[in-house]
């Protein structure tokens, strides 16, 4: 209260309270006495001590560590495998590949040789992979290899070997793997052939017979490629375990051949006996009736004209074309028909004449042999194989004599005008443009400054 008193008799009390009831002097009183009390505490309270003079204990205990010997027994005990990967290389023997794998076991050598499945790794072609695990004394517990990649175009189409010690013995499975199926994307130009281009760039030669077949009833790659000429291609190919086993089918090719651009894209149907064909951009088809050349590779040694017949020596009209090319090189109907004739005819030896629509027909002559088991009324399709260059008849070399005939009167091959397949139309037209459109953009890719040659993951 003294606190309090010495308050109420300051000037500070005197002035709180003047002129205020009983009452409200009494409540104000009461709180300055407790601010009072307040302000006491606050000053008197002691400080919390310092966490540095809290007590600190101290605890040892000694942990128990393996002895480095037994550490190093144990380890010795334990059985050792050691995985290798090796390529086949060009002349590879199984004893030589075998050592870079780090296998030496006579057993294992002796099983592959003899077992039908294990023999298989026999036919690993160069550039292959092959995997092997061994113990530290090179006994064998594990071998794998990719023994076919070129079985066709499904997806799962892929053999491997797997050879693996069971026990005491070795047992060898065959088994069809998962392929995983992208999309690569390539340029080329043309320096000297085709197939030097494409090697430049990497594309395989499957591919090349692909692009090939594709441009053939607009080009003749033996005599129509120019110095300079670009193509981009974009096509399917199939991985296993990060390594591309096989190139698939083209998707889509652009030749530039001279002055002229020459696109395709691949479209699906179901209901085409090849299940699709190539187009042009704007959906117009790209096979023709009949191909240029019968010949993939060739040139022509005579043409369709008057001409000083090389046994006769007299001038009379060559009422076909010749094409120079090596005995036995394929020749393939250039349309669809069905055979008229297959056998031996006068001057022109062994000879098969095609009937096709609209009253065509075409002759291939001079022969070496015939296709296997063709006949007269056999149907063939635009490319297939129905016999192989030869010389036989009236002929001083080996080439194919073809002639192109319309309502049974000969004509120049070289220069008939013959129309496309049907165009797409409708509901197929709009589904064609959708895939169309990307491979443009594929295109577009190739054609940047970076994009001389590239690969896409498949969609």
């Amino acid at each position: 209260m003294r606190l309090l008193d010495k308050l109420l008799n300051s000037g500070f009390g005197s002035a709180l309270f003047l002129g205020s009831s009983r009452k409200t002097r009494v409540l104000s009183a009461s709180a300055l006495f407790l601010a009072a009390c307040a302000f006491g505490a606050a000053g008197v309270a002691p400080m919390a001590p310092d966490a540095a003079d809290l007590p600190v204990t101290s605890i040892t205990r000694e942990l128990p560590v393996a002895s480095l010997a037994d550490q190093i027994a144990q380890l010795e005990q334990q059985e050792h495998r050691f995985f290798r990967e090796e390529r086949v290389r060009p002349g590879d023997t199984l004893a030589t590949l075998l050592q870079r794998l780090g296998v030496d076991d006579e057993e294992a050598a002796k099983f592959i040789k003899s077992d039908r499945i294990a023999h298989q790794v026999f036919q690993l072609k160069a550039g292959r992979k092959i995997q092997a695990q061994t113990d530290e004394d090179g006994e064998l517990h594990f071998l794998s290899a990719t023994t076919n990649d070129n079985v066709g175009n499904s997806d799962s189409a892929i053999k491997s070997v797997v050879i693996r010690r069971d026990g005491e013995r070795l047992v060898a499975t065959e088994t069809l793997g998962n392929l995983e199926k992208r999309v690569d994307m390539h340029s080329g130009e043309i320096r000297s052939s085709l197939f030097a281009a494409t090697d430049a760039a990497g594309i395989p030669d499957n591919v090349a017979m692909q692009i090939v077949d594709m441009f053939s009833t607009n080009i003749d790659f033996a005599s129509d490629l120019r110095r300079g000429d670009r193509f981009n291609v974009v096509y399917e190919t199939y991985w296993q375990n990060g390594e591309m086993v096989r190139a698939g089918r083209v998707l889509a090719g652009q030749f530039v051949n001279g002055s002229t651009t020459y696109q395709s894209v691949w479209f699906d149907d179901p209901n085409s006996k090849e299940g699709g064909g190539y187009y042009t951009f704007d959906g117009k088809s790209l096979k023709k009736a009949f191909l240029k050349s019968p010949l993939e590779f060739s040139r022509i040694s005579s043409g369709f004209s008057m001409r000083m017949h090389p046994l006769s020596g007299q001038w009379r009209s060559h009422k076909g074309v010749d094409f120079a090319a090596p005995t036995g090189t394929p020749i393939r109907a250039s349309g669809d028909g069905e055979v008229d004739f297959v056998g031996v005819q006068g001057g022109y030896g062994n000879i098969v004449i095609l009937k096709h629509w609209n009253n065509y027909s075409t002759a291939y002559a001079h022969m070496s042999r015939f296709a296997n088991g063709l006949k007269k009324g056999d149907k063939v399709n635009q490319g297939q194989v129905i016999g192989y260059v030869g010389t036989s008849g009236w002929s001083t070399g080996p080439h194919l004599h073809y002639e192109f005939r319309v309502g049974n009167e000969p004509r120049d091959p070289m220069s008939i005008d013959v129309p496309n397949a049907q165009p797409l139309a409708g509901t197929e037209l709009q589904r064609f443009k959708n895939v169309a459109s990307e491979m443009r953009h594929r295109f577009a890719l190739l054609s940047s400054p970076s994009g001389t040659a590239g690969k896409l993951a498949a969609k």
